[in-house]
C-alpha cells in the first residue's frame, strides 16, 4: 500500500446515551397524538363544544406536523440539528402549557398547531441525526431501536393518558406532554451531538435535494419498503379493535393484554436485529422481515375470505406482523436515509410524510369491511407486504447488494461486517 492511499474514516458506535436521547424524541408524535384520546369527551364537556369540534384538535395537530416536517427539516440541513432542536422544543413545551391552560376550543387549536410545527423536530431531527453520525449496520443498529420506540408509543400513549385523564383531568394531560417535552429538550442539551464541522456535507438547495431523492430509485424503493410497512402497522392498529373486541368478543382488558404483547414482541426483534445486523446485511434482514410480514397476512387473509378465521390464528397471524415489523422499520430506514448523506434532513422529512401518508390511506381501507373487518384489514396488510418485498427484492438485484456491501459500503448504507468499536 502506497504512502498516499487514504483510509476510508470509519465512524464509531452511537453511545448508549445519545441513543435513549434520540429513542426519547421519537416517542414525541404518538404521545401527542395519542395520550389525550381517553379525555376527549371530557374535552367535549368542558370547552362546551361537539365531539366534532374537539377532533379538530386531532386534525390541528397532524397538520402542524406535516408543516413541521417540511421547515424543520430543511432549517437543520442549513444551520444545524441542536440549532434548530432546541428552540422547538421549548415552543413545543410551551404550546403544550398553552393547551392545558386553553380557555376555549379556539385557543386549543391553536396551541395543537404549533405543537404539531415544533414537535415534528423530534421525528426528523432525530433520524437525521443518526444519519450524520452513524452509517451501515451501526445505523441500522439505532434505526431498529429506534423504530422500537415507535411501534410501542401508540400501544403506551393511550393507556397512560387514559390513567392521568381518569385521576386528574384532561388538562393533566397536556401538562404531562409539556413535562414529556422538557425532558426532552434536556435530555437534547446533554445528549444529542451537533454534526461535528469536519464531518459537515456540502448543504444542496431544497429543490436540488429533493429532484435528486426522487430520481435516486434505491431511495424511493426504501422509502416505499418503510411506507407500506408502517401502512399495514396503521391497518392493524386501527382495525384490531373492532376484530377482536367486536368480531371475536375480547374485554378491554384482554384487548389491551393483546395489544401489550404484539408491542413487546416488536420490541425484542428490534432488539434482536440491533445484533443480527452484524451477522447479516440490513437488506438480507429487510427481505427476511417482509418476507415474514406477508406470510403473517397471507394466513391471516386467506382464513378470512374462506371463513374459516378463528380467534387463535387470528391472534397468532398478527403476533407474527407485528413481530416482523421489527426487523423491516429500522432497517428500511437505515437503508433510505443512506442514500442520502447530503441531505439527511430533507431525506428524514421524505420519509416521515411517506409514512403519515401511508398510514393515513391504511387506517380507513381497514375499517371499510363492517361485519368482515378482519378481512379488509388483512387484504390492506397482505397488498402493504406484496408490494414492499417486491420493490426491495427489485432493488436487490438492481444494486447487486453483495459485491456492493464489499466494494462500496459509504453510497447505499451497509457497512462492513466488523462491530464497530
Amino acid at each position: 500500500m502506497s504512502a498516499t492511499t487514504v483510509t476510508p474514516l470509519r465512524r464509531a458506535a452511537l453511545a448508549p446515551l445519545p441513543v435513549a436521547a434520540l429513542g426519547l424524541l421519537s416517542a414525541f408524535p404518538p404521545f401527542a397524538a395519542d395520550m389525550y384520546l381517553p379525555g376527549l369527551p371530557a374535552i367535549a364537556r368542558d370547552l362546551r363544544t361537539t365531539p366534532a369540534g374537539v377532533q379538530l384538535t386531532i386534525t390541528a395537530l397532524l397538520l402542524g406536523m406535516a408543516a413541521g416536517l417540511f421547515v424543520t427539516g430543511a432549517l437543520s440541513d442549513r444551520y444545524g440539528r441542536r440549532a434548530t432542536l432546541v428552540p422547538c422544543l421549548a415552543l413545543c413545551a410551551a404550546s403544550g402549557a398553552a393547551c392545558a391552560l386553553a380557555p376555549d376550543l379556539g385557543t386549543l387549536i391553536g396551541a395543537r398547531f404549533v405543537q404539531g410545527i415544533t414537535g415534528a423536530a423530534c421525528l426528523v431531527i432525530a433520524r437525521a441525526v443518526v444519519s450524520d453520525a452513524a452509517e451501515g449496520r451501526e445505523a441500522a443498529r439505532v434505526f431498529g431501536l429506534m423504530m422500537t420506540v415507535l411501534g410501542v408509543a401508540p400501544v403506551v400513549a393511550p393507556l397512560v393518558g387514559g390513567i392521568v385523564a381518569a385521576t386528574a383531568g384532561w388538562r393533566a394531560v397536556f401538562w404531562a406532554l409539556a413535562a414529556l417535552t422538557l425532558l426532552m429538550l434536556a435530555a437534547a442539551l446533554v445528549a444529542v451531538p451537533e454534526t461535528p464541522p469536519g464531518r459537515r456535507r456540502p448543504v444542496r438547495e431544497p429543490g436540488a435535494s429533493v429532484r435528486g431523492l426522487l430520481l435516486d430509485r434505491p431511495f424511493l424503493a426504501y422509502a416505499l419498503a418503510f411506507a407500506l410497512a408502517f401502512g399495514a402497522l396503521t391497518a392493524y392498529l386501527a382495525a384490531s379493535p373492532f376484530v377482536l373486541r367486536t368480531l371475536f368478543g375480547l374485554s378491554t382488558e384482554a384487548f389491551s393484554l393483546v395489544l401489550a404483547v404484539y408491542a413487546l414482541a416488536l420490541a425484542l426483534v428490534a432488539t434482536a436485529n440491533a445484533h443480527l445486523v452484524y451477522r447479516h446485511t440490513p437488506h438480507r434482514l429487510l427481505e427476511a422481515g417482509l418476507t415474514v410480514l406477508l406470510a403473517a397476512s397471507a394466513i391471516l387473509c386467506g382464513l378470512a375470505l374462506t371463513g374459516a378465521l378463528t380467534l387463535v390464528a387470528c391472534l397468532l397471524s398478527l403476533l407474527a406482523a407485528a413481530a416482523s415489523l421489527g426487523l423491516v422499520l429500522g432497517n428500511a430506514c437505515a437503508l433510505a436515509l443512506g442514500r442520502a448523506p447530503r441531505a439527511a434532513g430533507t431525506a428524514a422529512v421524505f420519509l416521515a410524510a411517506a409514512q403519515f401518508t401511508a398510514g393515513a390511506i391504511t387506517a380507513p381501507l381497514a375499517g371499510i369491511g363492517g361485519d368482515r373487518a378482519a378481512t379488509a384489514m388483512a387484504l390492506v396488510m397482505t397488498v402493504c407486504a406484496l408490494v414492499a418485498l417486491f420493490v426491495v427484492a427489485t432493488m436487490r438485484t438492481t444494486l447487486d447488494v453483495t459485491r456492493r456491501e464489499r466494494l462500496d459500503t459509504g453510497r447505499i448504507g451497509i457497512g462492513s461486517c466488523d462491530q464497530p468499536r
